[in-house]
């Protein structure tokens, strides 16, 4: 199968994205066709590295997603490419607990692909001690294999040569070294500044492929690839979510976005038809759809501007009035009656739930969730469970009288109650669904 590797760091901000971002660039400029992936349930990063590689990011996930569905996208992932290159997500080891295998960390991915991990080490501060670092890397999980060593913010010369030598010295090769403070992407409260926003996108692209390119040997990177492990019957016979519809709606501009590859594709995949619109450009969903979907994504930024596009929000309506709408996370928010932006202002929503939230009164809400519906909808009945991801800051004002869409535990099985809205055919939450149990 294709051969992979898995670019990781032992936290974040030591520069794993940089450096998945520079080589994706770079080595789709000599002309392979590279396969991006991203480890864990970010929504931002798939749409960087699909403009860095030229080809669709994936997630993968060892604890919100099947084994079956987890095989079928490497085998989907791969294919036609030359190489997948993989981006960690925070620490290599970070995870939640789980079955051997199944914590969420980006340790899991790279043991059940059978790809060699490329360590990005941040040496600024500190010299020879990033090899006892390195050497705690490779003997923590016996599953993995420490390829080779990065070197970011290397502040000199003889700095290089410090480090560099003492991991070497251990046994580990050493791929190259990043200066520090040579490129830098935009960041937002959600992380990134979303690829679509960021300006001249691809020349900061094709500036971390120069540094990259500069500094690192790319030939030994590609060499230590290897084959991708793919499990007997990962054939991708289901969609991790089913379609909700035949023709599904679904807005889709800066203010909507979050939505993972891997839900789109299978409902392609499974004969849906996609039909974007932008709320942003004052577009209702589609008068011939069959099912609205509102993806997250940063409403409370567009609030006054969402608030004012009477085109969208009164064909939303009557869209509702005959036919199912799901909002997940931002979406949800604008389904709601009211929503208070970042200065305090409070902007009318749709409407269609009884909900009033606010980004003035920021509070993190972060992590896996394990739902159990309560209510049905178009894409899981009554009763039937799914992984799935919260990721947002907005605080809930008030939730009047409705049915709720689904109890909800986190990762370490502590039950956080009644999440969503179900009225009539209109439903929403704040978790993002990654794979619903078939």
């Amino acid at each position: 199968m294709t051969p992979g590797l898995l670019v990781a760091a032992l936290r974040s901000g030591a520069g794993k994205t940089t450096v998945a971002l520079g080589l994706m660039r770079a080595l789709a400029r000599r002309g392979l066709a590279v396969a991006p992936v991203k480890c864990g349930p970010d929504y931002i990063d798939p749409a960087f590295h699909a403009r860095a590689a030229g080809r669709p990011g994936v997630n993968l996930d060892s604890w919100a997603m099947g084994e079956d569905l987890l095989g079928a996208l490497l085998r989907q992932q791969g294919t036609g490419a030359d190489l997948v290159v993989a981006e960690g997500l925070m620490g290599l080891f970070d995870g939640v607990p789980g079955p051997a295998g199944h914590t969420g960390s980006s340790a899991d991915i790279a043991a059940r692909a059978g790809w060699p991990v490329i360590l990005v080490l941040d040496v600024s501060g500190q010299s020879q001690s990033a090899a006892a670092m390195a050497l705690g890397a490779a003997r923590y999980d016996p599953r993995i294999v420490i390829g080779g060593v990065i070197l970011n913010k290397v502040g000199s010369e003889r700095h290089r040569r410090l480090a560099g030598e003492a991991i070497e010295a251990i046994g580990l090769p050493v791929l190259g070294a990043l200066p520090r403070g040579e490129v830098a992407l935009p960041e937002r409260h959600l992380g990134l500044v979303q690829a679509r926003e960021t300006e001249a996108l691809d020349a900061r692209l094709d500036a971390l492929a120069d540094l990259v390119a500069a500094h690192i040997d790319l030939d030994r990177v590609v060499a230590l690839a290897q084959p991708t492990q793919i499990s007997a019957g990962s054939t991708g016979s289901r969609p991790a979510v089913p379609p909700p519809g035949q023709r599904i709606a679904i807005a889709d501009d800066a203010a909507f976005s979050f939505v993972y590859p891997h839900v789109i594709a299978g409902w392609r995949a499974a004969g849906a038809e996609i039909l974007p619109f932008s709320p942003l450009a004052d577009e209702a969903p589609a008068a011939d759809g069959d099912v609205c979907w509102l993806p997250g994504g940063y409403p409370e930024l567009h609030a006054g501007r969402l608030a004012a596009n009477s085109r969208f929000l009164d064909g939303l309506r009557r869209f509702a009035t005959t036919r199912p709408v799901h909002g997940e996370c931002g979406g949800y928010m604008v389904l709601g009656e009211a929503l208070v932006d970042a200065t305090g202002a409070s902007h009318a929503m749709a409407g269609l739930l009884p909900l009033a939230t606010s980004f003035a009164k920021r509070k993190l809400h972060l992590g896996y969730r394990r739902a159990t519906f309560t209510a049905a909808t178009t894409f899981a009945p009554a009763g039937a469970t799914a992984r799935g991801h919260e990721f947002h800051y907005a605080s809930v004002l008030s939730a009047g009288e409705g049915a709720a869409l689904a109890e909800i535990t986190d990762a370490y099985g502590q039950a956080l109650g009644p999440a969503g809205h179900k009225v009539g055919p209109v439903s929403g939450s704040f978790f993002h669904v990654i794979d619903v149990a078939p």
